[in-house]
């Protein structure tokens, strides 16, 4: 979003997490700049030597959960976040998933060594990628199969569980086997196209999207 930065994200320009926070900046209409960080630069003010950081309203925030919570409360009415309490333990959930099993998953399994590969010319690391798909394709189907259920976390509209879930889907489909796998996933793809068409997600696109 252009016009005063009102927001600092100290993280990696390509980072999953960086991404989750200009999707909430943009939903809550603040302008915001990526300050490229490493984790482990020694410019990175995160204890535990993660990213992002982030700079808004005369604080410094760390976790993502924490940031985007921050966001859509001080800046967007919670407009992310269900009104009721078993709607926030739904969106609840679907964030706890996201960051504790999926990401670290798609990450380690198939992302990293997609980007080590593609960005650092690194040789592809196959072994890791053969391991790893197992795992993938049951998460997956375990996604599919709560979306044909009850909608999964689409029935509470689109919250903070898409924000955090839109980036670490993409992430994964934008590799070879990722994008093969998510395809067999009718209502997976049809979640993504529709997110694609949401004007936060557009405005954050990683350079590295098609």
């Amino acid at each position: 979003m252009t016009g005063t930065v009102q927001v600092r994200i100290f993280g990696t320009v390509i980072s999953t997490y960086t991404r989750i926070c200009q999707i909430a900046c943009e939903e809550g209409g603040l302008a915001h700049e990526v300050i490229p960080t490493a984790a482990r630069s020694p410019a990175n003010r995160h204890p535990f030597g993660k990213v992002p950081v982030v700079e808004l309203d005369g604080l410094e925030l760390i976790e993502s959960v924490a940031i985007v919570r921050y966001i859509d409360n001080a800046h967007n009415a919670g407009g992310l976040q269900p009104v009721d309490a078993a709607g926030l333990a739904v969106m609840d959930k679907w964030i706890a998933i996201a960051n504790n099993y999926l990401f670290p998953l798609f990450e380690h399994g198939l992302v990293m060594p997609w980007v080590m590969h593609r960005v650092a010319g690194f040789p592809l690391d196959g072994e890791a990628i053969n391991r790893a798909l197992p795992g993938i394709g049951r998460a997956l189907g375990f996604l599919e199969g709560e979306l044909a259920v009850d909608g999964a976390w689409t029935k509470v509209g689109f919250t903070l569980a898409d924000v955090f879930l839109y980036p670490v889907l993409r992430g994964l489909e934008l590799t070879p086997q990722g994008a093969a796998g998510i395809a067999q996933c009718d209502r997976l793809v049809a979640w993504l196209e529709t997110c694609r068409q949401r004007p936060s997600i557009i405005a954050t696109r990683w350079e590295s999207e098609p």
